[in-house]
């Protein structure tokens, strides 16, 4: 790839709400190699004159799941590997064009995905995954419904081995948990995810319910402290949260039904809460039509009602906020109405930060994604207006968006 010289630029670093004028930044081999506010030389580079327009650092997606091709995640199965790879292609496409230039999967992904993205068989973001979820049984990563016989079809006639499917695995007891996340790690996983209470979508669990215990909960994390990653964790209830942070869970997804004293615990232990109000919305408004449980509607509208009070919990406390959307089959469409469902509760700037160096910081990634730096990952994208002041701009699909480069190629330019 030839290097890159925007020139006339308009910087939103990731973090500062100061945005420097009339800035130059050279990007060669997949980094940021020099910001300067005089002119860079650079005779061999493809020059794009940003006219004073905003460059930024990539969007981050810190919860997807990219084989979760039906909102209905008992059809998973049933539908096979070769159309949720085929949905993957298309969700992540999507994610791309949209300015997210790297996403976090936290449950499913797994490494041939990562490599067949990694060596651009496909086009997509930057991919983090935590591989298959670890769940208890009964738990909200067992997706088989109270009539259902013991295993699943998925799994080989000779019965051995955990029980899985196709965005989690079972793992009950101490020894059963140390080995589940040792295997995901090995298969490249980048963090461990469990279910830490009760879900919307699986069957058997009511919402509130606190899942694991704190022995199975403190193994696995210990085995990501070993392994320098971290241990993220679904929890909705507020009792869950506080458990699984208390026990040294790094991360949790949604905190919806969260309340002031427990904002202020997982503020004061520097944990990180991933909101996701995206999925709460699409699929409230379209559940049924696409084919969501009714039960999973009934615990949908509890979560609904308390997402964006949660939120603002979260933001008085001071609790790290990252971002995410959890959207799953069709209404993988709407990741960018996530940026104007939390201008419900955040100001544009903090949005922003949620999107870029919050969620490198939550990846133990701060310095390489999330920022305009030197030494950087070249991810960026080039805005044709100005985000901290109209967040709508990131949330029009990518129409706004006049240059996307990933890891420095250039996947969008509308400049020349």
């Amino acid at each position: 790839m030839n290097p890159i010289l925007f020139k006339n630029v308009r910087i939103f670093d990731g973090s500062s709400a100061e945005c420097t004028e009339g800035m130059w930044v050279l990007v060669a081999d997949g980094l940021i190699q020099e910001i300067s506010s005089t002119p860079i030389s650079a005779s061999n580079a493809q020059s794009i004159d940003g006219a004073g327009r905003t460059l930024m650092p990539g969007l981050i997606d810190a919860h997807v799941h990219a084989f979760a091709s039906d909102v209905n995640e008992a059809n998973l199965e049933s539908l096979g590997e070769a159309y949720r790879t085929a949905y993957a292609v298309r969700m992540l496409g999507h994610a791309l064009q949209c300015g997210f230039t790297t996403v976090r999967d936290v449950g499913g992904g797994n490494y041939s995905l990562y490599r067949a993205l990694a060596d651009g068989l496909i086009t997509g973001p930057r991919y983090f995954y935590s591989g298959k979820a670890l769940s208890m049984t009964g738990g909200h990563g067992d997706l088989r419904s109270s009539s259902e016989r013991p295993r699943y079809e998925a799994l080989c006639a000779c019965a051995s081995g955990p029980l899985f499917n196709a965005l989690a695995l079972m793992a009950d007891g101490v020894d059963e948990c140390i080995k589940a996340a040792r295997d995901q790690l090995r298969q490249g996983a980048h963090c461990i995810k469990i279910m830490g209470s009760g879900g919307i979508s699986s069957p058997t669990d009511p919402i509130w319910m606190n899942q694991y215990r704190e022995d199975e909960i403190r193994a696995i994390v210990n085995e990501c402290n070993q392994r320098r990653s971290y241990v993220t964790a679904h929890c909705h209830p507020a009792s869950a949260v506080r458990r699984s942070v208390e026990f040294g869970v790094r991360c949790i997804e949604h905190g919806t039904l969260i309340d002031d004293d427990t904002a202020r615990f997982v503020a004061e232990r520097g944990a990180y809460i991933v909101p996701t109000m995206s999925t709460f919305f699409a699929l409230t408004e379209a559940g049924p039509e696409l084919g969501f449980p009714a039960e999973s509607m009934r615990k949908l509208d509890f979560a609904y009602r308390a997402a964006l009070s949660g939120m603002d919990k979260m933001r008085q406390a001071g609790v790290k906020v990252g971002f995410g959307t959890d959207l799953l089959g069709k209404t993988y469409t709407q990741q960018c109405r996530e940026f104007l469902l939390r201008s419900e509760v955040f100001t544009p700037v903090e949005i922003l930060r949620q999107a870029t160096s919050m969620n490198a910081e939550l990846m133990m990634m701060s310095g390489r994604l999330g920022c305009v730096a030197v030494g950087a990952e070249a991810d960026l994208l080039l805005v044709d207006g100005d985000p901290l002041s109209d967040i709508a701009l990131l949330a029009a699909d990518g129409r706004h968006l006049n240059v996307i480069l990933r890891s420095g190629e250039l996947i969008k330019n509308r400049c020349n």
